[in-house]
């Protein structure tokens, strides 16, 4: 009835509702909040999510769970706390609060709210399942007398996707965070926070900084470390496509998809019919899953189209490239990268650093040669810890990294 090239046409179609069909299954956005939904398969009941909240307000607790604390030097709560997506709709998020095993502070404990960096985009992803492995060196912090937050990001234990590399997102989910620790009675939280993220996390980091000020103005955010933040996306792109992390362009394609929805971010004119059927691999694994699916397929045979010539695609890109941000905060900004970063070229953090400059960001970069992408977070973490110990001082005082000889500083002081 067709004939062949009907049969081809028809073949194709099916393939095409086929693919487009796991795409909704995949990238499915959260349920409306209202509707008691219960925990992801595999995961504690904790996760499970009621019908009554207590409120919608970013930051509002919906509950927490006191966990033991093992290696941890500290107390440690897993909390579910309310946060708002890209459209600014509420939106339910999961996450860690560890405090101190000492007397608060007056005026609280300080905070430092970290973001996590690249390890998938599903439920079981979510780093609050492994709360001695959330947030690396943590006793570094808590032996500091602060407060440590360690949100999942939207999508990581709670329903749908997380929206990966959508900046403005994981900035809201890590701010949101320190506020339902302030309403955790026993975390003593104090107003005062510095953000610290690296990879993924580091991009979180830079979108903390640009939104803190008017995203939550009754929180005092006193700096923020940059770890490694990707920026530069056409650089990156171009950096990754041939590189062993291409699976990273997978997960922002999806991500993007995840967050802003079919019509912003049409994953067809991107993607071939063979990566949409991939999807379903993004909610059953994690980094590790995912990198082995995709190494297995030409990259020729994933990509339908560079994403920068798509212009509703080029748009999401500029609006979540933090090279594209352009109103400094008041906050000192910190960016630390290891020179033999494979995964972020080292030279997009010295135009981020020149960017941040423009605009009147006071901001240091530290270089520590020899180091790769998440080598350089245990030779640099005394650095950074004096850092942040002399922004909750309040101290005018410069810190001069120390954790090898030949750490390459530059910057600007205003």
């Amino acid at each position: 009835m067709f004939g062949e090239a009907g049969a081809r046409r028809r073949g194709w179609l099916l393939a095409m509702v086929g693919a487009l069909a796991l795409l909704t299954a995949a990238c499915s956005t959260s349920p409306p909040l209202g509707n008691a939904v219960s925990a992801p398969a595999g995961l504690p009941n904790f996760y499970a999510i009621p019908a009554q909240l207590p409120s919608t307000a970013p930051g509002t607790l919906v509950k927490a769970e006191r966990l033991p604390s093992g290696s941890i030097n500290g107390q440690v709560y897993r909390v579910m706390y309310l946060s708002e997506d890209v459209s600014g709709a509420p939106v339910v998020v999961t996450g860690l609060v560890m405090v101190p095993d000492r007397k608060p502070p007056r005026g609280g404990f300080p905070v430092v709210s970290w973001g996590h960096g690249t390890n998938g985009m599903a439920d079981q992803c979510a780093p609050s399942l492994r709360p001695s492995q959330a947030v690396p060196l943590q006793n570094r912090l808590l032996d500091q007398g602060w407060v440590v937050t360690a949100s999942d990001y939207q999508g990581e234990g709670t329903p749908g996707l997380l929206p990966y590399l959508v900046g403005v997102v994981a900035a809201r989910n890590t701010i949101d965070i320190v506020r339902a620790a302030r309403h955790l009675t026993a975390a003593h939280a104090g107003r005062r926070y510095v953000v610290w993220g690296h990879s993924e996390g580091g991009q979180t980091a830079m979108f903390s900084l640009a939104i803190a000020d008017h995203y939550a103005p009754e929180l005092h955010l006193v700096g923020v470390v940059a770890g490694a933040p990707p920026s530069q996306f056409q650089y990156v792109y171009n950096f990754l496509i041939t590189s062993p992390y291409r699976y990273y362009l997978y997960m922002a394609g999806a991500g993007f998809n995840a967050g802003y929805g079919n019509q912003a971010a049409p994953l067809s004119e991107v993607m071939t019919p063979k990566a949409i059927s991939l999807l379903p691999v993004l909610n059953h694994g994690c980094a590790g899953a995912i990198q082995r699916v995709i190494d297995k397929v030409p990259l020729q045979a994933l990509i339908k189209t560079n994403p920068f010539d798509v212009p509703a695609w080029r748009t999401l890109l500029k609006e979540n490239d933090p090279a594209n941000v352009t109103t400094a905060s008041t906050a000192p900004l910190l960016i630390i990268q290891g020179g033999a970063d494979q995964q972020v070229p080292v030279p997009t953090t010295a135009l981020l650093e020149q960017h941040e400059c423009s605009i009147g960001q006071k901001t240091e970069r530290w270089i520590y040669p020899g180091r790769s992408h998440a080598g350089v977070i245990p030779v640099s973490m005394n650095d950074m810890v004096r850092w942040i110990a002399i922004q909750f001082s309040g101290a005018l005082v410069a810190v001069h990294p120390t954790g090898q000889s030949n750490v390459q500083v530059t910057g600007c002081t205003s």
